[in-house]
C-alpha cells in the first residue's frame, strides 16, 4: 500500500510539474528574447538623434561605442560608408534605406535590427544592431534549471508525505490485521488501540467491541451449560430418595451406586462448565472473562413476548417437592398467592429457581428438616420466600457468588438470582426466624400486571410451619 500511495503521489506531482515547467520555460524563453530585442532597438533609437545632428565618423563611433559596447552598433551613412562589422544582408538593408522601413528579424545567428534615418537633403541613413543568439538566450538555462530543482524537490516532498501517510495507514491496518489472526486463533483477550484515519480507528473499535461481546456470549453459553445441567438435580435427587426406599432389597445397592456415579458425572460437568472462561492464547496467560451484568437462569435474555403466570409454576412445582418432603418426614408449609402473577420469563426459567432453591433445602438440611414456601403478591412483584430450620447459610452475602459455598456449585443460589435480574428484580439471603436459611427473590411483574392490583385472592395452605413436633 506505500507503494501504491507513493505511485500515485509521484505521478500525480509529475503530471502537475510537467504542466506547469513546459508552458513556464517557453514563456522564460520569449521573455529573454523579447527583451534582448527591444534593448537592441532602443539602443539604435537612441543614436538616431546623434545622427541628424552630425556625420563625423569619429563621433558616431564614439557615439555608438557609449550605447553598445559589444561593438554590434553599426552606422551605415548615404555615401555608402559603413561605421563597423555589418552582419545585416544587402537585400534588408537596402530595403531599410529604399523603403525607409523599420526592420526587426531573425537573421542567421541572431537577431537584425535596422532603423532608417532621414537626414537633411532627403539622404537616409540606416542604423544597425545585431543581437547574437548566445544574448537572445542569456540566463534561459539557469532559469531552466532553477524551475526543474523547485520541480523535483515538489515531486520527491509529495512522495515523502505521501509515504509517511501510507505508512501511518499500513501500521494501523497491520495492527488490526494481526489481531483478528490472534483472535481466530483463540486468545480471545486481543484488543488494539485505535488509530490511523477515521475509518481505521473506527474499524478498531468495531474490532474491540466485538471481541468483547464474543467473550461475553462465551461466558454466557457456559454459564447456559451450567444452568442445565444443575437442572438435572432435581430428578437426581427423586432417584437417591427412591433408592433409600430400596434399602434391604437386592438391586439396593447397584442402584445407588448408579445414582452416586450419576451424581458424581453431574458435579464434574457442572465444575468444568463453571470454571471461568479462558481468554488466553492455548491456556497460557488467562485471566477470566465474568460477565458484567446479571443475566437469565437460561443464559440469555428472554426472548420478545416472553411471558408466564408465576404463581401457577410455583403451585406445580411446590406440588411435586411436597411429595419428596413428606417420604423424607420434612414438614412442610406452601402460601401460593391467587392473585395474577405474571413476570417476563418462561415457566422452564421460574421452575429451576423453585427447583434450585428447594433442591438446596433438600440437599444441605437432613431429613426430617422443616421448610416452607411463601408466594405474595405485591404492588410491583412477586415475592418468593424460601425458609428451614436447618444451619442456616454461614456467609449470606457470599452465597449469592457462584462456586462460593462450601461442597456444593453454588449454581442454585446464582440461577435464582440471574432470573430476579432480567425481570427488574432482586434477590435477598439472611437467617430466618428459627435460625434456618431465609431466601426471598423478587421477581418485577409485567408491564401490563403492575399498573394496578386486583382483589387479593385467597392463599392455599399445604402441610406445617412451624414444623410440628415428634
Amino acid at each position: 500500500m506505500r507503494r501504491s500511495l507513493a505511485g500515485v503521489a509521484l505521478a500525480v506531482t509529475s503530471m502537475v510539474a510537467l504542466s506547469f515547467l513546459i508552458p513556464l520555460g517557453a514563456l522564460v524563453m520569449s521573455l529573454v528574447k523579447e527583451q534582448s530585442v527591444t534593448a537592441a532597438e532602443q539602443r539604435a533609437a537612441a543614436l538616431a538623434p546623434v545622427l541628424t545632428l552630425t556625420t563625423d565618423p569619429s563621433a558616431l563611433r564614439e557615439s555608438a561605442a557609449g550605447l553598445d559596447e559589444s561593438e554590434h552598433l553599426v552606422v551605415h551613412l548615404p555615401d555608402a560608408q559603413t561605421l563597423g562589422d555589418t552582419q545585416a544582408p544587402a537585400k534588408l538593408l537596402e530595403r531599410a534605406q529604399q523603403g525607409r522601413e523599420s526592420i526587426s528579424q531573425k537573421t542567421p545567428g541572431g537577431w537584425i535590427c535596422l532603423q532608417p534615418v532621414v537626414l537633411p537633403g532627403d539622404r537616409v541613413a540606416v542604423i544597425e544592431n545585431f543581437v547574437p543568439d548566445e544574448e537572445l538566450t542569456r540566463g534561459v538555462r539557469a532559469s531552466w534549471a532553477v524551475m526543474l530543482l523547485l520541480a523535483v524537490g515538489l515531486v520527491g516532498g509529495s512522495v515523502l508525505v505521501a509515504d509517511r501517510l501510507g505508512a501511518k495507514v499500513v501500521r494501523s491496518s497491520k495492527k488490526l490485521a494481526q489481531a483478528s489472526h490472534t483472535l481466530g486463533q483463540g486468545n480471545l483477550d486481543t484488543r488494539v488501540e485505535p488509530m490511523g484515519p477515521k475509518e481505521l480507528r473506527d474499524a478498531g473499535v468495531a474490532f474491540n467491541a466485538m471481541a468483547h461481546r464474543m467473550t461475553e456470549l462465551l461466558a454466557i453459553e457456559r454459564e447456559l451449560v451450567a444452568d442445565l445441567s444443575h437442572r438435572l438435580r432435581t430428578p437426581l435427587t427423586a432417584l437417591h430418595l427412591a433408592s433409600e426406599r430400596m434399602a434391604g432389597t437386592p438391586e439396593s445397592a447397584r442402584v445407588e451406586a448408579a445414582v452416586h456415579a450419576l451424581e458424581t458425572e453431574l458435579q464434574a460437568i457442572i465444575a468444568a462448565a463453571r470454571t471461568p472462561l479462558a481468554v488466553g492464547p492455548m491456556g497460557h496467560g488467562m485471566r477470566s472473562a465474568e460477565p458484567s451484568t446479571p443475566r437469565p437462569a437460561a443464559g440469555a435474555e428472554p426472548a420478545a413476548g416472553c411471558r408466564s403466570e408465576a404463581a401457577e409454576v410455583f403451585r406445580r412445582r411446590t406440588a411435586f417437592w411436597a411429595v419428596l418432603a413428606e417420604q423424607q418426614d420434612r414438614p412442610c408449609a406452601l402460601e401460593i398467592t391467587q392473585e395474577p402473577t405474571a413476570v417476563s420469563l418462561s415457566d422452564d426459567d421460574i421452575a429451576a429457581v423453585v427447583d434450585a432453591l428447594i433442591g438446596n433445602v433438600f440437599s444441605h438440611t437432613p431429613a426430617g428438616t422443616a421448610f416452607g414456601v411463601r408466594v405474595v403478591r405485591t404492588a410491583q412483584a412477586v415475592e418468593l420466600i424460601v425458609e428451614d430450620s436447618g444451619p442456616g447459610i454461614p456467609e449470606p452475602d457470599r452465597a449469592l457468588s457462584r462456586g462460593s459455598s462450601t461442597g456444593s456449585s453454588g449454581l442454585g443460589l446464582d440461577i435464582a438470582r440471574r432470573a430476579a435480574a432480567v425481570t427488574g428484580g432482586s434477590m435477598r439471603v439472611g437467617h430466618g426466624p428459627r435460625g434456618g436459611a431465609h431466601i426471598t427473590v423478587v421477581f418485577a411483574l409485567a408491564p401490563s400486571q403492575s399498573a394496578g392490583r386486583g382483589p387479593r385472592g385467597s392463599r392455599r395452605r399445604t402441610g406445617w410451619w412451624p414444623p410440628r413436633k415428634r
